[in-house]
């Protein structure tokens, strides 16, 4: 029974652990950003994964893609500028909390 038990503890982690990650892509797609970008592969932007290796080792870096979802962002990938989004400053760290997570 404490077989049971453990393994059912860890699904539910494992559930709730995940929630996260699929409530922020559902965030991103509700906010367009997909329309330009995804998690494994570079569409418009550069995808999600590719930014999560640029900044979340970086002192700063979840701040960074925070400013530049909300400002949008000029000659980082290259020479099409991203838009401001019409998210909140919530919505935006959010984004970028899970960004950093991939």
């Amino acid at each position: 029974m404490k077989s049971n038990a453990a393994a059912i503890a860890a699904c539910f982690s494992a559930l709730v652990a995940a929630t996260p990650a699929a409530a922020s892509l559902d965030l991103a797609k509700a906010k367009g950003c997909t329309a330009c970008h995804d998690v494994a592969k570079k569409v418009v932007g550069p995808a999600y994964s590719e930014v999560a290796k640029k900044y979340k080792a970086a002192a700063g870096g979840q701040a960074t893609m925070t400013t530049s979802i909300l400002k949008g962002s000029t000659g980082k990938w290259g020479p099409i500028p991203m838009p401001p989004n019409k998210v909140t400053e919530e919505e935006a760290k959010k984004l970028a909390a899970w960004i950093s997570t991939l």
